[in-house]
């Protein structure tokens, strides 16, 4: 793994666009099409891709390869889908294993990932920097009614909202999934506390920072396996110009306290045909262009065990 020390980010090359995008799923054709489709509009545009792009190592090589090749730059964080360690697959390894594995297919094809230095995007009113952060979750995004991690779990499955990390993602050597997190924020944390504050962030992550996105979930005993309740102050800790996150399939711009956070996943075939895209199949992070607010969609729903 890198650290601080490591070589500078990649050189500034102008002023183009910050674009993100997460949940590809390029496992399921449909949505491999729509990746196939993906070009940005200037030689000079980066792409977030934050989380989730397939299940295994060789449709992930393939996505971000094409999107490498057409972008100035590419910054990449894991979803829980990537993690999952599943039968199918030819890398048949589990956890942090798993995830080193990723890293390195990432540097391999010239993709910035969270154990290398923020990038800085060259913005037209200065640089920023994009942080590509892996925190997981640690189920204190509890359901509810719940005041412990196994009242919630319980309470999971009494209504049979159970998410299949609780099968497929192994925390391994960490003995669970919220020890794993718990060490991943603190490690992100003492990144983010040695970031020069002069350079604004953008903090891109596959989970939302803060609980409030998860509260129009249909199903709210999904919630527990969104998030941590560790990084719900990073926004304000740390000079945040936005945060770019995933994995609840309700594409839309929300703020809290003062902060501009983007859910920009594509989601499974069947919530994108019945809510089309009404942002656009690729957000632009910055320069931001205010837009009017668009309404949470009824399809963002935890019956997405699958997510």
């Amino acid at each position: 793994m890198s650290s601080l020390s490591d070589p500078a980010p990649p050189p500034a090359r102008g002023a183009g666009r910050l674009l993100a995008v997460s949940d590809l799923h390029v496992g399921i054709a449909d949505n491999r099409a729509i990746v196939e489709s993906l070009h940005p509009t200037s030689d000079e545009d980066w792409l977030i891709v934050a989380g989730d792009v397939a299940e295994q190592v060789s449709d992930i090589a393939w996505a971000l390869e094409l999107l490498a090749g057409r972008f100035a730059h590419v910054v990449w964080t894991p979803g829980n889908h990537e993690l999952w360690t599943i039968d199918r697959d030819a890398v048949a390894l589990r956890g942090r294993a798993r995830y080193d594995h990723l890293v390195e297919v990432c540097r391999g094809l010239g993709v910035s990932t969270p154990e290398d230095p923020f990038p800085h995007w060259p913005g037209p009113d200065g640089p920023v920097a994009i942080a590509p952060v892996f925190v997981l979750y640690d189920y204190t995004f509890l359901a509810p009614g719940t005041t412990t991690k196994e009242e919630s779990l319980a309470r999971a499955h009494e209504v049979g909202i159970v998410c299949t990390d609780e099968f497929m993602l192994h925390p391994d050597p960490y003995p669970t999934r919220d020890d794993w997190c718990r060490a991943r924020v603190a490690q992100t944390e003492q990144r983010l506390a040695a970031h020069d504050p002069a350079v604004p962030l953008v903090i891109a992550g596959h989970w939302p920072l803060v609980r409030q996105p998860t509260d129009v979930l249909w199903h709210p005993e999904f919630a527990q396996w969104c998030g941590t309740e560790l990084t719900a102050d990073w926004h304000r800790r740390f000079d945040v110009e936005a945060v770019v996150y995933g994995h609840l399939h309700i594409p839309r711009t929300t703020w809290y306290d003062g902060v501009r956070f983007e859910e920009v996943s594509i989601g499974y075939p069947r919530e994108w045909r019945e809510r089309g895209h009404p942002l656009g199949l690729l957000r632009q992070i910055l320069p931001y262009a205010e837009r009017p607010a668009t309404p949470v969609e009824a399809h963002a729903d935890g019956r997405e065990e699958t997510s």
